[in-house]
């Protein structure tokens, strides 16, 4: 299931797990290959993450159109230590351990991080993370600013990693210490379709035992000239963005699309709840693949679609939590109002 934890022997506070999961370029080539030849074509949005498309996305957070990450800043940063409360509840005695997903570099986990320390000696972090690389420069820079923090990071996707802490928990060699605070951060659940966030919702829940928390970040319903200009800079930041998926297929998978006869298109489908992002065919064009072996024809005006990001209004996200075993026990929100913060705690009758 897993190679072996690096810093495990030498006692030191890092260890970093990389699970077993199938070749990385061969998953790519495999899903590429899939979605370019379904009706209509698809990418999928976590393929978005290369060493550019990391750069670009951070680039993305500190535009004046792209709200989220500043709403939930703001957030953690006036809230932190309410959110540590109420997550801790009456136990005051027990410690937190602390599990994120999509842990990415922390920067926003520093403000719960500290939160925590301010209330217990020492502090368990459990990052996970599809990128090894990534996990261990977070974890080494975390390491230095915090003393009392010891982490133990993840690489996999995050249903490799729900099933092998939900086969630890199942032993005597339990993945936490005392109780829980799940972490999942920005807008990541709004990538989901609603079956699939119940879907993750409820494997995650079988990980936790009741009175676990999670912290959601959920992007709120709200006008859809403001959706779309978060997801449609002037700059074009966000149009590289979602272009430089085709530059990466054409470095890894020896293709030959020209990414300037494609678009970025982002559009608010109220209705549905969600901003949909797709790449739009600007001529009828022929690429070819390499690796594996593919041809793919597009009509002038052809959509790949690749990303959904869902909205919710509150009274969803009060839905979700009670469908996938979970009480939303308290909500923060932004002071405009934009973003929420919320704190899903784990109830009894499904635990594991």
């Amino acid at each position: 299931m897993q190679s072996p934890a690096r810093g495990a022997e030498d006692g030191s506070r890092l260890q970093l797990h990389t699970l077993a999961q199938q070749d990385a370029r061969a998953g790519f080539a495999a899903d590429v290959a899939r979605g370019l030849q379904l009706n209509p074509k698809r990418l999928s949005p976590k393929y978005f993450y290369d060493e550019l498309g990391s750069e670009l996305f951070d680039a993305i957070c500190l535009l004046p159109e792209y709200y989220l990450t500043r709403a939930e800043d703001e957030i953690l940063t006036r809230h932190a230590d309410e959110i540590v409360a109420a997550a801790r509840g009456d136990d005051v005695e027990e410690p937190l351990s602390l599990l994120e997903f999509g842990s990415g570099s922390a920067v926003k986990t520093r403000q719960l991080i500290e939160a925590l320390l301010r209330r217990q000696s020492k502090l368990l972090y459990l990052p996970i993370d599809i990128s090894a690389s990534a996990l261990e420069t977070s974890a080494r820079v975390l390491l230095q600013t915090y003393p009392a923090l010891r982490i133990e990071a993840y690489a996999g996707d995050y249903d490799t990693a729900l099933a092998y802490l939900r086969q630890r928990g199942e032993g005597t060699n339990h993945w936490h210490e005392g109780r829980t605070l799940a972490l999942f951060l920005g807008s990541n659940i709004g990538n989901f379709t609603p079956p699939e966030a119940a879907r993750f919702l409820r494997a995650l829940r079988d990980c936790l035992d009741e009175g676990d928390a999670l912290l959601l970040g959920a992007d709120l319903k709200k006008a859809p000239a403001a959706l779309e200009a978060a997801y449609d800079d002037a700059l074009g930041v966000t149009a590289a963005f979602n272009l430089n998926l085709l530059a990466r297929i054409n470095r890894e998978l020896a293709a030959d699309f020209n990414p300037r006869r494609f678009r970025h298109v982002a559009r608010y489908n109220e209705p549905a709840g969600r901003v949909e992002i797709h790449l739009e065919s600007l001529c009828a064009q022929v690429v070819h693949l390499a690796k594996p072996d593919l041809t793919v024809r597009f009509d002038a005006g052809e959509m790949i679609h690749t990303e959904n990001s869902h909205k919710y209004a509150l009274s969803e996200l009060n839905e979700l939590a009670a469908r996938t075993g979970y009480d939303c026990v308290r909500t923060w929100l932004d002071e405009a109002g934009q973003f929420s913060s919320n704190l899903f705690c784990a109830v009894a009758g499904t635990e594991r």
